[in-house]
């Protein structure tokens, strides 16, 4: 069985859009009104909205990953990475300290060129409190990185990524690809739901880092998205994910 990065023409994505096009459009429309609506909403107003988004996202996006944060925990430390709280709120679990000031990183800064120290950074922040992987490096043991199912004794293989030896160049290529293909630039496309999409499903076949992959990607996609709104997109993209999880099994 040959994966999508031992193809010859990897990574050249190709698709088409015709069967999304209605997507793709009402996206771009309802985008544009909530902009509108965020616009006229008083600043304390937006600010609650954002820390709403930014909890919401941080749980389910970790949940996705089998980590059961506490909501008060995540809420106190997003309020606390975007200054909004007069005194520092005490959080004693250092995961929820962590996805939340990756969660606000990102948002803050997602006009921002994708780096490789943007991506250590969120790593390292991510991985707060956890001494079992290599924290802010690209993963570099011999063994395979597989995406297994299945019970013990009977697992299945569902995907193996490229050589360890390999993600560095494979990561340089993906950060040359984000910043090329961004608003305004050289190889930019256009429709910016199909650029996240190709920006997740790209570095998700990398799989660069020991743990973490998919939260990061998740954020990658955001980015994506807040980039081409010129505002940072509101909406909760691994709520989204969850709730199409048993369509998206099917195909």
């Amino acid at each position: 069985m040959k994966y999508n990065w031992q193809q010859k023409d990897w990574p050249e994505f190709k698709y088409s859009t015709v069967e999304v096009e209605k997507d793709l459009y009402a996206f771009s429309e309802r985008a544009g009104r909530l902009n509108g609506a965020m616009e006229v909403l008083p600043e304390e107003l937006q600010f609650e909205s954002i820390v709403d988004l930014l909890v919401a996202e941080a749980l389910k996006t970790s949940e996705i990953e089998g980590e059961y944060l506490s909501r008060k925990d995540v809420m106190s430390s997003i309020r606390n990475n975007l200054g909004l709280n007069s005194k520092r709120e005490a959080v004693k679990d250092q995961r929820a300290q962590g996805v939340s000031q990756m969660m606000v990183d990102a948002q803050k800064h997602f006009q921002k060129p994708l780096s490789e120290r943007v991506l250590f950074n969120w790593h390292a922040m991510l991985m707060k409190g956890s001494s079992a992987v290599n924290m802010a490096a690209w993963r570099d043991h011999n063994e395979p990185m597989q995406v297994i199912s299945g019970a013990m004794g009977r697992e299945i293989v569902n995907y193996e990524a490229p050589p360890s030896s390999t993600v560095p160049i494979e990561m340089k290529n993906f950060i040359n690809w984000f910043n090329n293909t961004a608003p305004g630039s050289n190889e930019e496309i256009k429709q910016p739901v199909i650029r996240a999409a190709v920006a997740h499903l790209y570095f998700e076949s990398i799989h660069p880092f020991e743990d973490g992959n998919g939260r990061i990607g998740r954020a990658i996609s955001k980015k994506a998205l807040s980039q081409y709104l010129q505002r940072p997109v509101l909406l909760s993209l691994s709520k989204a994910i969850e709730a199409k999880k048993k369509i998206i099994m099917k195909l």
